[in-house]
């Protein structure tokens, strides 16, 4: 049976940051977005609050901006040879995170299957935010089962990627999960754990269960 390899974004495949930061960086307003990561990371504040104050920081935001924060960002290494690989297996590989959807789905161009993020209005904004389209923990069980209902396979072929809270949920509920650069909040939680910069790495803990 073919699986589902299902990666986070932030402090996963970016190391060490998330998407809203790199993007805020673009604007010069990154302190206040590492201010909201660690509000809403502190329960302070949850996914449809955090939406909403991006998208009021972002008035002026361009595809430009957006463009130079995806292609400045620290990724991890080797991130297309892995989907590369695990599509040359008959595997499927997606992308599920709470950061917006308009920087997530530029995954698709490096091979990803699918990608999903907050749902947030086409840049540059012309229409507001609707905080109920941002995802949580819990939602990206949902979009999981969903993506596996389109592959063919099951919870049980499925292998998790993530690094903090927010991943706590689907790797409850899969059978393989990987800690990538994680925090304490996966202690115990993960199959495998991976400190690193190279995604191929990470996924060699994986590649060769059946």
């Amino acid at each position: 049976m073919a699986r589902l390899h299902l990666f986070d974004l932030d402090g996963t495949l970016l190391h060490g940051t998330t998407a809203p930061v790199e993007i805020s960086r673009q604007l010069g307003l990154e302190a206040e977005t590492v201010a909201l990561d660690r509000a809403i990371g502190a329960g302070l504040i949850g996914p449809p609050e955090y939406a909403a104050q991006v998208y009021d920081l972002w008035a002026g935001l361009t595809e430009a901006h957006v463009t130079a924060a995806f292609e400045a960002a620290p990724w991890l290494t080797r991130i297309r040879e892995v989907w590369a690989e695990i599509r040359s297996a008959g595997e499927y590989c997606a992308v599920v995170s709470l950061s917006p959807s308009f920087f997530v789905e530029r995954l698709l161009e490096w091979g990803a299957h699918a990608a999903h993020g907050s749902r947030f209005p086409a840049v540059p904004f012309t229409e507001p935010v609707d905080p109920a389209g941002a995802l949580s923990a819990a939602a990206k069980v949902t979009i999981a089962d969903r993506l596996c209902a389109e592959f063919g396979v099951v919870r049980a072929d499925c292998v998790a990627y993530g690094d903090s809270s927010s991943d706590k949920d689907l790797f409850a509920v899969v059978p393989v999960s990987v800690a990538v650069n994680a925090d304490g909040h996966l202690a115990g939680l993960a199959t495998h754990s991976y400190t690193g910069r190279d995604l191929w790495d990470a996924y060699e803990l994986v590649a060769g269960l059946s």
